[in-house]
């Protein structure tokens, strides 16, 4: 489906809208008759003037019917879906690097709510929400292609604490438990043999501080570099390979918005395989093809999201 939960609303306007025509269509209808049997004043006109009330009835009655029935399966599928907030968009190739430090620490807002699914983006409001429930969703500008959810080990803590600079020194936590509790991909998905979040299994860390590197969103399936290990290698959502993890809040050159899975680590190796071309100067860090917008929403009491 589309992220976009304003056409559902729309077509409950749109329904309503469609019976109170009909309904106004039947009083003036009503009214009609009524007056054109009082001028006759006739038994034949007074019964086709019942028949009449009748049909219309009847037809008026059929089409609450099946007003009531979209409008329940409408609320049931909302109910399903629970209350989603949109926390983050990460787009690869906008020109905006977010890197390990810009935005996830200091939590301001970045970009707009108009191009929330097609920019970097960062909801400073949503950022501050308690949440209880996490999803990661990879979106062709806005067409959900693959998600996956996931239940925080800690409830009632904002992004901006689980990302904010405490958290951040000495880093490194793992924040949910037991996998993703929703795992759903698209059938025409794309690019899911080295995707850093629909290619591994496990569960999400954040702020994996290594060496002088960081990365923000990590599934513990992948690579997971050891504190003191400066190799370049553990590879997700929101990295720098050039900084101080526990304090920085500044993008360095080797800043990059996301990196694929592999196993590249330094000095071996000098070929980083990124998404998009969002990264610093960083002579390592290699432009490739985008895979999609990673947006991050958040919710209190959703268990589920909406099916690609």
């Amino acid at each position: 489906p589309r992220l976009d939960k304003r056409l559902e609303t729309q077509l409950l306007l749109i329904l309503q809208f469609e019976f109170m025509m009909k309904f106004l269509i039947f009083v003036t209808f009503l009214v009609g008759v009524l007056y054109a049997a009082k001028s006759k004043k006739s038994k034949d006109g007074t019964k086709q003037l019942l028949q009449a009330i009748k049909d219309e009835l009847s037809e008026l009655k059929e089409g609450q019917e099946v007003l009531g029935e979209k409008i329940e399966s409408l609320e049931k599928n909302l109910e399903k879906a629970g209350t989603w907030r949109l926390g983050m968009n990460i787009n690869p190739a906008d020109g905006h690097i977010f890197g390990y430090t810009v935005g996830w620490a200091t939590g301001i807002d970045i970009g707009s709510d108009d191009e929330a699914l097609t920019k970097d983006y960062l909801s400073a409001n949503v950022w501050v929400t308690p949440a209880n429930y996490i999803a990661i969703v990879r979106h062709q500008r806005g067409v959900v292609d693959a998600v996956k959810v996931f239940k925080f080990k800690v409830p009632g803590e904002s992004l901006s604490t689980r990302f904010g600079l405490k958290n951040m020194n000495p880093g490194r936590q793992i924040v949910t438990q037991g996998g993703p509790i929703q795992e759903s991909n698209a059938d025409d998905a794309d690019n899911l043999g080295d995707d850093p979040i629909f290619s591994v299994g496990g569960d999400l860390a954040f702020n994996w501080a290594y060496g002088n590197n960081g990365c923000r969103i990590v599934l513990t399936g992948g690579h997971l570099s050891g504190a003191d290990v400066n190799d370049d290698n553990t590879h997700g959502l929101g990295n720098d390979f050039a900084i101080n993890p526990l304090i920085d809040t500044i993008n360095s050159v080797c800043a990059h918005d996301i990196s694929n899975i592999q196993d590249c680590p330094m000095p071996a190796c000098n070929d980083v395989r990124l998404q998009g071309t969002d990264h610093g100067a960083g002579p390592h860090l290699k432009s490739g093809p985008v895979y999609g917008n990673y947006a991050i929403y958040v919710s209190f009491d959703s268990e589920k999201f909406p099916l690609p």
